[in-house]
């Protein structure tokens, strides 16, 4: 959704950026490694301490690293199943440490309990709906799309936090957003789960016939 939106733009900026990294011998993995951790470590080191608005402009910063790598691997032919794996998997870990980050904060907070627990489901669905995408690839079937793929649901949190730290918004707006963003994230499983099984059941149906 925001994702297709943003994307084309987002690689035309980076563009530059890309090219001249490859001319001084800078590598799409190389990049896909420094952005991860710098996230992980925006997120982990500012959002515990309630610094937000700090992390998510740390966060920001590296989060760019996501489209260039591939800008990379675009330009320089460099393309492989291998970057893609690498790029996904250290997707998650990055996801996983922005919604720690704001866990660990919230959970440090006695009036923080359910803040903290919208953040843990917002971090267990995220993981389910990319989970649901490569164990249904790995079926050979297709579970794309949803209401609240990846790239939405980190534009979201981020701006919500940035803006909450910038003019100190009380707490209960990150709590309401991140409430939408664990609701939102389940219902993208659902769907995902049910585009599977609209293109399993004709086979399912053929082999029980056949029996």
């Amino acid at each position: 959704m925001l994702s297709r939106f943003a994307q084309a733009f987002v690689r035309r900026l980076l563009t530059p950026v890309a090219a001249g990294l490859l001319k001084i011998g800078v590598g799409p993995d190389a990049v896909t490694f420094v952005g991860t951790i710098g996230v992980v470590a925006g997120a982990l080191f500012f959002y515990p301490r309630g610094e937000f608005f700090v992390g998510t402009l740390v966060i920001t910063l590296f989060v760019f690293s996501d489209t260039l790598d591939g800008t990379m691997a675009r330009l320089s032919g460099r393309t492989s199943p291998w970057g893609a794996f690498l790029d996904s998997t250290l997707d998650r870990l990055g996801d996983g440490a922005v919604f720690g980050g704001l866990l660990l904060y919230f959970a440090g907070r006695h009036d923080g309990l359910l803040t903290a627990w919208f953040a843990l489901a917002c971090l267990v669905f995220g993981f389910m709906v990319s989970y649901a995408r490569a164990r249904a690839e790995g079926l050979g079937f297709e579970a794309k799309g949803g209401i609240a793929e990846r790239a939405d649901r980190l534009v979201v949190v981020l701006v919500a936090t940035g803006l909450t730290g910038l003019f100190g918004w009380p707490d209960v707006v990150l709590t309401v957003v991140l409430a939408i963003l664990a609701v939102a994230s389940a219902v993208t499983v659902g769907q995902r789960m049910w585009a599977v099984h609209r293109q399993a059941a004709p086979a399912f149906a053929a082999s029980t016939e056949r029996r």
